[in-house]
């Protein structure tokens, strides 16, 4: 049986919750040692004991816990997660009778009502990723909801909340079947393949569906592209598709190279053609750069954070010195796709990296085109930090 702790939130905090935001700070509760186990079930009132919703304990580097209702007497048991998965399976119908696509996200944490919890759709199996201690506390639950309200062929997991909010490594199956890995799953009718048994990541990352979409069908033709932390390649596969001569995909994991391959045999893509190079790519621009090589489109799609042998890069830092080097690589009238999953920079900031960056190389820019998180990436108004993604295509113009 689940704990219920009154938890006192200052005015502050109280009027943002009132207006919907949905993490609880940590420097909002003003009787901390109240707060005993994770998971524990929080009724939280403001500072003259007026209530404001509930939430659950379950720290992550967000914060320390989520409203996940607004009503009193509602019961946070596997009936209630499975009104909430009903609900958002309801948002998704049209994805999920789309034989084009048959991976999306089903579940999008507090853009469905639930911080901390994500579930992802790969045909036919799903993958739930938890993100602290507490939502996972719940998943007797959620499994209980999941069997009542879907249809799958099996479940995975992803425990992202180890001491330093990292995945913890595992067999990640749950219950049903068990996948044959890679499988094959298809995004606006191109193959990828994905494992969903394999570390902390299947293969692609579903929030950029769009994006790809556009590379393919409006930028790709005739075009030399370039791909910088391309992961599995997934940019260079749909560039490839729609009509790029020659992709170079660059990453410093050693796993991208066969990882890569994969994606583009499944599309049926002769890999000779293209190049695949597993380097440092700060490294890759002076390489790059010496050789004097330029490209028609480049995606420059870095990690939040990274860190390798020689240096850190921190979006919120470091992004306009690497779009700036991107520029020197970049020919005239071409496109950067400058992205980033920071929900520490928010758009403004981000278009004056660019305007930064552009201004310091001496060259002249158009943003064409911008994207966000597409539609199964539910967000709320009032947590803008769940509108993490911010895709840029902008034209350069050298002088």
């Amino acid at each position: 049986m689940k704990t219920l702790i009154n938890i006192k939130v200052n005015k502050k905090a109280a009027a943002k919750l009132r207006a919907g935001y949905p993490l609880l700070e940590k420097e909002a509760i003003e009787n901390p040692k109240a707060l005993k186990e994770e998971g524990d079930i929080l009724r939280i009132l403001d500072d003259k004991k007026n209530y404001i919703g509930t939430g659950y304990y379950g720290v992550q580097n967000k914060g320390i816990g989520w409203v996940i209702t607004r009503e009193p007497e509602e019961y946070i048991d596997a009936a209630f997660f499975a009104r909430k998965i009903e609900a958002a399976f309801q948002h998704r119908k049209e994805l999920m009778k789309d034989p084009d696509t048959t991976a999306f996200r089903l579940f999008n944490g507090e853009g469905d009502g639930i911080g901390g919890l994500i579930i992802d759709y790969y045909d036919g199996f799903y993958v739930i990723h938890w993100y602290s201690e507490g939502i996972y506390s719940f998943r007797k639950d959620i499994l209980t909801a999941m069997r009542e309200k879907l249809e799958f062929k099996g479940i995975y997991e992803k425990k992202r909340f180890d001491q330093k909010g990292q995945y913890i490594e595992d067999d990640d199956f749950v219950e049903g079947e068990r996948g044959e890995f890679p499988m094959l799953i298809k995004e606006n009718g191109v193959n990828f393949c994905v494992d969903l048994n394999d570390g902390a990541m299947t293969g692609i990352f579903l929030d950029q569906r769009e994006v790809r979409n556009a590379i393919r069908t409006r930028y790709a033709k005739g075009a030399e592209m370039l791909n910088m932390f391309s992961y599995t390649g997934a940019f260079s596969v749909s560039s490839v598709l729609g009509g790029a001569v020659k992709t170079t995909s660059v990453d410093v994991a050693n796993r991208s190279r066969p990882k890569t391959i994969q994606q583009f045999e499944a599309n049926g893509i002769d890999v000779s053609e293209q190049e695949i190079v597993v380097d440092d790519v700060f490294q890759y621009f002076k390489y790059a750069a010496r050789k004097k090589r330029t490209f028609d489109l480049v995606v420059v799609d870095p990690p939040s954070f990274a860190k390798t042998k020689k240096r850190t890069f921190s979006a919120a830092k470091d992004y306009t010195k690497l779009l700036e080097e991107t520029i020197q690589l970049t020919k005239h009238k071409g496109i950067i796709v400058a992205s980033t999953n920071s929900s520490a920079v928010d758009v403004k900031t981000f278009k004056k990296f660019i305007k930064e960056a552009c201004k310091e190389q001496g060259a002249a820019y158009e943003i064409v085109e911008q994207y966000g998180l597409p539609e199964d990436f539910r967000t709320i108004e009032a947590f803008p930090e769940g509108h993490y993604l911010k895709v840029m295509f902008v034209k350069i113009k050298k002088k």
